[in-house]
């Protein structure tokens, strides 16, 4: 096996599924919640970077609306406390008065220059803005400076606070790096731990299949007795049955083959026997020739008797699709078959009678059925006495879904130990008698085929020298 069908069977297996799965509910929630606690950390964390620079810049800010705003670069005082504000959080202070013109910044770059922007302008009508700008990393407050004395609450001027965010960032990354780090690690030791678990689930399975590569190849125990799970108990119990039918069915197939040999060779042995015993006498008379020519004849009719019941009986095994499925008056099949069957019965001195209750019209295969009820009423006739006091009753019945034929006879019977039987191919309860009559013994296997072929059930009843009594049902519409 190359290299890549053996990466390509992993990929496919149940362990790698179940790598996958260890894996995903493993490290997929751990994901999830080192991304939820990030963004929950810079949420907070902003929050409270708002709250504390805005509570300062508000209380500056009343500061501020107290002075005069044209000398406040003179109250050393109050530029101490905006100086401890932008050190404490890496910020930058600008006082803008009313007239849009900045005052103070402690940056020194736009000292007297006029600042016109909508958070501004809002602040100067008596808003207090706050703008967070996650791409430069800062927060931007705009406050407006209204003397706390002032009844009117007139605004003085704006106040602007804008304090960096590095800090929020920098923790924040290291916190990811961690987290990343952290989950690497633990996604090592879940594959690890995946690997040697998923291999110990998988184990019976393996075994399974070492155990049927094993009995395939004629060693080790016939039957699976893996009991890990309950899964590969029902595999293990349902293998077995399979196992133990493919046997059954094998020895019934190699007991076929031998009556099939057997049957086919014994006319073929008479027959030679016969040919031999006339080539050794070139002087036998005409009477003795025509005497074993006769007999010939009579093994030939046997020989073909037997190979056409086995190719009925092929064809009755082969699937349910190759019945040719029609709507047939069952009342005219059965009177056509008794009529054919008159003649034998007339010759066996057996009465033959037929009784239908209804008119019975059914989706069938006229061939396959006829052939059926054939063997069944034709069995009846051989098998009964022939002193002029045997019969045949042949009934025929229907409800709304199913018709019953009944075939009784007053013959020799068949024993009660071979009534399981009687349906297996070249069974015979008397061989004697079968033999005398001309049967095969595959007359009821193929009945019995070709009555489960549509979708029907036959059971027979039978007392030892008093006859026997066939009970067949079969679905009036044919069932798929």
């Amino acid at each position: 096996m190359t290299k890549g069908k053996i990466v390509l069977n992993f990929l496919k297996s149940l362990q790698f599924r179940l790598i996958v799965i260890f894996i995903v509910l493993a490290i997929l929630p751990g994901a999830v919640i080192h991304i939820g606690l990030i963004k929950s950390y810079e949420a907070r964390a902003l929050q409270i970077r708002q709250s504390e620079v805005l509570s300062q810049a508000k209380i500056l800010s009343n500061q501020i609306a107290t002075k005069d705003m044209e000398q406040i670069e003179a109250d050393t005082a109050l530029l101490s406390q905006i100086d401890s504000l932008t050190s404490l959080y890496d910020g930058r202070v600008m006082l803008v008065n009313n007239a849009l013109r900045i005052v103070l910044d402690t940056y020194n770059l736009d000292d007297g220059k006029t600042m016109i922007s909508e958070e501004v302008i809002k602040s100067a009508s008596g808003e207090t803005k706050v703008v967070y700008d996650s791409n430069n990393r800062y927060i931007e407050m705009s406050i407006p400076v209204i003397n706390p004395d002032d009844e009117l609450g007139n605004v003085r001027g704006v106040l602007i606070v804008s304090v960096s965010t590095d800090n929020i960032y920098l923790t924040q990354n290291f916190l990811w790096q961690v987290g990343l780090s952290v989950e690497i690690i633990a996604a090592a030791v879940i594959i690890f731990v995946g690997v040697l678990l998923s291999g110990h689930l998988v184990k019976p399975m393996k075994n399974i299949s070492k155990s049927i590569e094993s009995i395939q190849n004629g060693y080790g125990d016939t039957e699976l007795s893996e009991r890990t799970y309950t899964e590969t108990a029902l595999i293990c119990e349902d293998f077995n049955q399979l196992i133990s039918r493919m046997r059954v069915m094998d020895e019934s197939r190699q007991e076929f083959v031998s009556n099939v040999s057997h049957e086919l060779k014994t006319p073929l042995t008479s027959m030679k026997v016969l040919a031999d015993s006339l080539n050794s006498m070139p002087d036998a008379p005409v009477e003795l020739y025509q005497e074993f020519m006769e007999d010939i004849t009579k093994e030939i009719e046997r020989e073909t008797s037997i190979i056409n019941d086995l190719l009925s009986l092929v064809k009755m095994d082969k699937s349910a699709a190759d019945l040719n499925i029609s709507a047939v008056n069952i009342n005219e099949l059965l009177e056509s078959i008794m009529k054919r069957l008159q003649p034998i019965a007339d010759k066996q001195k057996v009465e033959l009678v037929l009784e239908s209750f209804r008119p019975v019209t059914a989706e069938v295969d006229e061939v396959k059925l006829s052939l059926a009820f054939t063997n069944l009423i034709e069995n009846a006739i051989k098998y009964n006495k022939n002193d002029g006091e045997g019969w045949v009753h042949v009934s025929l019945n229907a409800d709304h879904q199913y018709f019953y034929l009944k075939v009784e006879d007053s013959g020799i019977g068949i024993p009660e130990e071979s009534l399981e039987h009687i349906y297996e191919r070249f069974y015979r309860v008397d061989k004697s008698h079968s033999r005398e009559i001309g049967g095969t013994g595959l007359g009821l296997a193929i009945t019995r085929n070709s009555i489960l072929m549509h979708r029907g059930a036959i059971k027979a009843y039978s007392v030892m020298g008093e006859g026997t009594t066939f009970d067949v049902r079969i679905p009036l519409s044919y069932i798929l």
